[in-house]
């Protein structure tokens, strides 16, 4: 059985879905959302193999959901929407999955059937077709506890790679996302931060002072304390950022 999560703000609409989704025998509806927040937990908590996900939810959309999760990892997810022409043109380039409202049950039924075809798998194309159409570099979303919260990016003083981790350090806690560090940073954009280390980023706003260490390293001390090292590998790259 194929696991399917529905996410809409709009009760008709989730009704609708669901009725024509349990005609489908291969199908199971494991859960439903009515908001980009309740989503985003909601895929974390139940692993869903497929999502349809609507586009205009107040908070946080669904483009900005799909743009959260790691491409290679990210359930299958289907974009349902009203009016976004210029994200329906990325779709279509992409070859994302979609579907315009109002649709009918042939044109479910497609969709389905493109599913169907590829098989299990992550949806790479559509997290990068997200991530081109939402303002995502401006929150992150963190665990807290048993849940998801948004944080605001600029609120991040440094991020540490853990194997496939991410500690998220800010100046009140540090959370931890199961993320690549270059893909969390692919997210977050290289105008906020700057790669110091193979396993560390730092926000560039955050930085205090620098000091040579020895064979080209320097030493990064940040405006709340936190002191990181810089690699030479990377030195040239900071430095010309600074203005040195």
């Amino acid at each position: 059985m194929t696991r399917v999560l529905i996410v809409d703000d709009e009760t008709p609409a989730r009704d609708k879905l669901r009725r024509w989704l349990a005609e489908q025998p291969d199908l199971q509806l494991v859960g439903e959302a009515a908001d980009g927040l309740s989503a985003a937990q909601a895929i974390e908590a139940l692993a869903p193999d497929w999502v349809f996900l609507d586009i205009q939810m107040p908070g946080l959309s669904g483009l900005e959901v799909a743009a959260q999760f790691d491409p290679e990892s990210a359930p299958l997810l289907v974009f349902v929407t009203a009016f976004d022409e210029h994200a329906i043109k990325a779709f279509e380039l992409n070859a994302v999955d979609y579907l315009l409202k109002p649709y009918d049950r042939d044109r479910l039924r497609k969709t389905l059937d493109r599913l169907r075809g590829r098989g299990a798998g992550a949806s790479p194309a559509a997290v990068r077709a997200a991530r081109t159409q939402a303002a995502t570099r401006e929150r992150l979303l963190v665990p807290v506890g048993e849940g998801l919260q948004l944080i605001a990016a600029d609120s991040i003083h440094w991020l540490e790679a853990d194997d496939n981790y991410v500690h998220v350090h800010t100046a009140q806690a540090r959370y931890l996302l199961r993320r690549t560090l270059a893909d969390l940073l692919a997210q977050l954009g290289d105008q906020r931060f700057a790669r110091i280390h193979k396993s560390t980023a730092v926000n560039v706003a955050e930085i205090r002072s620098l000091a040579p260490l020895f064979k080209g390293d320097h030493e990064i001390t940040l405006r709340g304390g936190a002191v990181l090292r810089l690699s030479r590998r990377f030195k040239d790259e900071l430095f010309e950022r600074l203005g040195r």
